[in-house]
This record gives structure tokens, C-alpha cells and sequence, in this order.
């Protein structure tokens, strides 16, 4: 596998290929065939000359739907982070080019390493938006809910206390000590948040048992038999010192004295301030960074091909947002590797960048990277392949990617490849999916692993089996397995349940003979029932399979929509 190689390597040029710039084509035509067309132009529709009026509207519709975009990047893909000054200076502009500017901007002036033509605040910013809608959905995006709000502004906690079933609880004396039965609750802690301070603890409480964890700053919230008479007491109540009727005079919790109640009233304001700094949108750390240098001083070298095989996935992120997974798959025995003290080491530089078709550069990455293998293994590992993983957000749309590696130990070894893209539209009322993804590796990975390194998507590591053609089936041997992953989307929730109702049927096909090898059923309340989002994660032992080619199959099929989707991805058994 390819792993990162820290010093910065010489730059390469992308100038990438003279047919770089707009992808545009011209028909011409003669005076006669124009003339001969003419009156059929008149008649239809989508030729004949709009009058002005009809240009207006035309425009005014296109302005509109532009408008919607820009409206769902400000209260959806940045409305934690955006400051308030932010926002009144993008509602002031005045047309599409200088939102894009500006959301060019806004996202520079927050990249932490000015030396890189990466933004790794922006990437880990979408990550963290497609681990919320994966893990706190409540009957609506987990973007939206409390919890996904705070991980969004401030990443994951370094500890968690979690109760989430309730049920007994032991008050602490600061709550007032003795027995009570909570809601669902959850604690957060921060060891340290940037300009709100130090052991930072946040309650999420869900007081209606609907996974809907709202954050709180009266602790006395989680107690479910708070109103109860003669029930949940705190200590003191328990030893006649006090009465529960008591608690509920006013002020910011209904803790009820305690030992160490006296402590809670001097913390009130603290715990308001907190609650407001937590609000706001983080602080913006970084300068301003103009990234276009980096890609205009770059070039390709002449000399041998160096070949190697591509393949980009979708993922959804926001509606208006997709996590564009790209993967490239270099065989060893093209690389040339070097030998010293018994290690054989090849140094490969990656350059790449995604333009429209007007060749506006939207992304660019470039990574120096190495691979290592034990000398006295390099015969044997020569028919092996390294990987690379890039993973870049990116709105709908068309798009042109441009990339090219250079051998570091061959520097007249140099590879291009260049392909368009269309980035699917993940519309909120249509069930949708992301790519069907075959993977030779599949894993869960730790909390602290989340987001953290190559083929990671949330919390899972998928490492995808790569073609050098994207319709030809990827190849497994019958001692591997099979793994394959995709995300639904947009799942009907009952309007009385707040619950998805969904059939997952996947299915193994044998090409040849169309003969169904596996046909099993799953629901998608077992998955995470309050969701209208479900990842899909199957592990299937190829030894019961003959060599031959085969297909697999998901269909998702929404009771509550009555939509229905498939996807489908051939593979070879060898």
C-alpha cells in the first residue's frame, strides 16, 4: 500500500494535457442546410429563437435554481461554522460569481497548513457532517440535531458517558445525591475546545425517548420521575431534610439541595456562558491563502509511460454536497524501486486536480508518497498492486479530473490520466444510494480512527478492488472475501412512528448461467429504524464459488414511499 512521504517532493506540471481547457464542441454547417432547417426551427420549441421576455424568464428561473444552491450551502453544509459576519456579507452579494469567490475564500482563510494545496479543514468538516447524518439521525438529518451540531463545530469528544436506555442512576452529590430512573442521556467531554476552555462537559438528553438528543444545561432535565411525589428523592429529601416541592422555585435546574448544592448556584452564569460559547461558530484560526500557485507551476516531463488504473465513488454528504472517493491503483513491477540496508523503497509524486468545464479549478491534491518492501521479498511482490485514496467534496455538477504521477527513483517516468465525471444531484424526496463499492478489506476502525487516513468513509475502512476499466468486474480468488458497501438515502419515516420501512434483498447472480447463488432479505428497521439513512455493510466467503464471473445485487425496496432502487457491480472469481 502507498503511505505518505513527508518531505515536500519538486513539483510536477500539470498543465496538464493541452486539451485541458473547456470541454466544448462546434458543429458547422452550410448556408443551404441552414436555410433548409430554418422553417422546422421556427416550429420547434427547443430551437427557435426565445423572444425577450422568454429570455428573462428563462434566466430568472436558471438565477433561481443557482439561488437554492447557495442557500443550502449557507444553512446546511456551513450554518455551525459561519460566523455572523460571514453571512451578512455573503447575503449582500450580488451575483453567482462572487458567492463563488467568496465560498473560495471561506474556506482558505480556514485551512490550517498554508503549505499544502489540500484543505484539510474543509475535508474534515464534510466528514464530520456525513458521520452526524450516520450516527444521530432522529426523523431528521443528524446534521440538524444537537449532537451532530456539536461534533460538526468541534469535532468528536475524548470521552463519552453514555446511558442509552436510562434507567437507574445514581446522582452524583454535586446533583444532590440519591437514587433516581433518567431518560436516555449522554455526556460529553472535551479535554480542551479553543476559546471556550478546559474540561468542557456537554448533556445531551433525550426526554422523548425518540433518539432526538437535545443539549441542556439543567442537569435535573434527564430525571424522568422529576414530577413523580415521592419518587427519584435526593438525599436530603431522603433523610427529611428537605421537601421536593422545593426544587421547583425558579432558577436554571431543579436539582434539589444536596451536600454540594451550594456549589450550583455560583456556577449558573458559567454554565450559560458556556452554553452560548458552544453556540457560536468556532473560531477561525487561519489566514488567507492564495492556493493557485500550486497548481500553475506544475508540468509533465517526457519520457516512458508510467500507467496505472483509477476509480471514483459517490457519497452522499448534504444535499447539496458529495464525497467524491478517488482511488489509484499503481502495480510495483512498474515502479522503480531502489535497495538500501535490505529494504527496497519507490517513491511515487501524485498530482491531481478537478476543474469545470469552464476549467475553473474546484479541487487539487498532490501527495508525495512511498513504498517499502523487504528486499528479500521483491520477486514475490512484484505482482502486487499499491493504493492511494484521496477523498474530495464536491457539489453536483460536471466535471473534468486531471492526474498525474511521477517515479521519484525515474523522474522521466511520468503518468496521465484524465476523465470527466458527473456528480449525482442527492435529491431529499428521491431514494437514492451511493456507489456499490467491492472491497478486498473491510473494517470497522476506532472512534479515534474516524476520518483519520486512506479508505475511511465515517467509520468504516473500505478499501475498493480497482479495474483498469470502471465496467469490467473486479477480480477476487476463492481464498478472499468478498466485501461490498453502499449507503441508502432518503428513506420514507412514517409520519406516527417517526420509523423507516424498508426490504434490503441482496443477491449473488452467476452470469453465466443467470443462476441466483444467494437471495437474502433484510429490514431496515434493524439497521437504524429512526434513520432515513442506512450504510449497508455484507462480508461474503468466496470458497463456496466456482471460477466464473457473477453479479451482486441490491434492491431497496421503501414501504413509506413506495420508491424503489437497485444497484449492481460484476465481479470475477478466480
Amino acid at each position: 500500500m502507498l503511505r505518505h512521504r513527508f518531505p515536500f517532493f519538486s513539483a510536477i506540471l500539470i498543465a496538464m494535457l493541452a486539451g485541458a481547457g473547456s470541454l466544448r464542441v462546434q458543429a458547422q454547417s452550410t448556408p443551404q442546410q441552414d436555410s433548409a432547417t430554418q422553417s422546422q426551427d421556427d416550429q420547434n420549441p427547443l430551437t427557435r429563437q426565445l423572444s425577450d421576455k422568454e429570455r428573462l424568464k428563462q434566466q430568472h428561473e436558471l438565477h433561481q435554481e443557482l439561488s437554492e444552491t447557495y442557500k443550502k450551502w449557507l444553512n446546511e453544509d456551513v450554518r455551525w461554522i459561519i460566523t455572523d459576519q460571514e453571512k451578512k456579507a455573503f447575503l449582500s452579494l450580488s451575483n453567482d460569481e462572487e458567492r463563488d469567490a467568496f465560498i473560495e475564500q471561506f474556506w482558505r482563510r480556514r485551512n490550517p497548513n498554508p503549505d499544502s494545496p489540500e484543505n484539510e479543514f474543509r475535508e474534515e468538516h464534510y466528514r464530520r457532517i456525513a458521520y452526524a447524518n450516520e450516527h444521530y439521525a432522529a426523523g431528521k438529518p443528524g446534521w440538524m440535531t444537537d449532537r451532530g451540531h456539536i461534533y460538526i463545530a468541534f469535532g468528536p469528544p475524548d470521552s463519552i458517558d453514555s446511558h442509552p436506555s436510562g434507567g437507574p442512576y445514581d446522582r452524583p452529590m454535586d446533583e444532590g445525591g440519591g437514587e433516581t430512573t433518567t431518560f436516555p442521556f449522554e455526556t460529553w467531554h472535551y479535554r480542551y475546545i479553543e476559546g471556550i476552555g478546559e474540561n468542557i462537559d456537554i448533556e445531551f438528553v433525550d426526554t422523548c425517548m425518540c433518539g432526538d438528543y437535545h443539549m441542556t444545561i439543567d442537569r435535573s432535565e434527564k430525571d424522568a420521575l422529576l414530577h413523580v411525589p415521592n419518587a427519584g428523592d435526593t438525599l436530603y429529601e431522603e433523610m427529611g431534610m428537605a421537601k421536593k416541592a422545593d426544587r421547583f422555585k425558579g432558577g436554571m435546574e431543579d436539582l434539589g439541595p444536596g451536600p454540594d448544592s451550594s456549589t450550583n448556584e455560583a456556577k449558573e452564569f458559567d454554565r450559560l456562558e458556556q452554553y452560548a460559547k458552544l453556540m457560536a461558530p468556532p473560531e477561525i484560526k487561519f489566514k488567507d491563502m492564495d492556493l493557485a500557485e500550486y497548481l500553475t507551476s506544475h508540468k509533465v516531463l517526457t519520457g516512458p509511460i508510467f500507467p496505472f488504473d483509477v476509480r471514483t465513488d459517490f457519497v452522499k454528504v448534504t444535499d447539496d454536497t458529495v464525497l467524491v472517493p478517488i482511488t489509484i491503483q499503481i502495480k510495483n513491477r512498474d515502479m522503480t524501486f531502489n535497495t538500501k540496508d535490505g529494504v527496497a523503497k519507490a517513491d511515487v509524486d501524485i498530482i491531481g486536480r478537478v476543474s469545470t468545464i469552464t476549467d475553473r479549478v474546484v479541487q487539487s491534491f498532490e501527495d508525495p508518497v512511498q513504498v517499502e518492501e523487504p528486499a528479500e521479498l521483491m520477486p514475490r511482490t512484484l505482482n502486487n498492486v499499491s493504493l492511494y485514496w484521496k477523498a474530495l467534496p464536491l457539489r453536483p455538477g460536471l466535471y473534468r479530473i486531471d492526474i498525474a504521477i511521477k517515479d521519484g527513483n525515474n523522474p522521466d517516468h511520468v503518468g496521465i490520466w484524465a476523465h470527466s465525471i458527473t456528480v449525482p444531484r442527492f435529491d431529499d424526496d428521491r431514494l437514492s444510494s451511493s456507489s456499490l463499492i467491492l472491497a478486498d478489506k473491510m473494517e470497522r476502525v476506532p472512534s479515534k480512527e474516524i476520518g483519520a487516513g486512506m479508505f475511511i468513509i465515517s467509520n468504516t475502512y473500505v478499501r475498493p478492488r480497482v479495474t483498469s476499466n470502471p465496467a469490467a468486474p473486479a477480480t477476487f480468488h476463492r481464498d478472499q472475501n468478498l466485501n461490498f458497501w453502499m449507503q441508502v438515502y432518503n428513506l420514507g419515516l412514517d409520519q406516527k412512528s417517526k420509523q423507516n420501512n424498508a426490504k434490503i434483498d441482496y443477491q449473488i447472480l452467476n452470469v453465466a448461467t443467470n443462476k441466483t447463488i444467494l437471495d437474502t432479505q433484510e429490514e431496515s428497521q434493524k439497521l437504524g429504524g429512526s434513520s432515513d439513512q442506512l450504510t449497508l455493510e455484507k462480508t461474503l466467503p468466496l470458497a463456496s464459488l466456482e471460477p466464473g464471473k457473477y453479479m451482486v445485487k441490491i434492491s431497496v425496496d421503501d414501504d413509506v414511499t413506495h420508491q424503489q432502487i437497485a444497484q449492481s457491480a460484476p465481479f470475477t472469481v478466480e
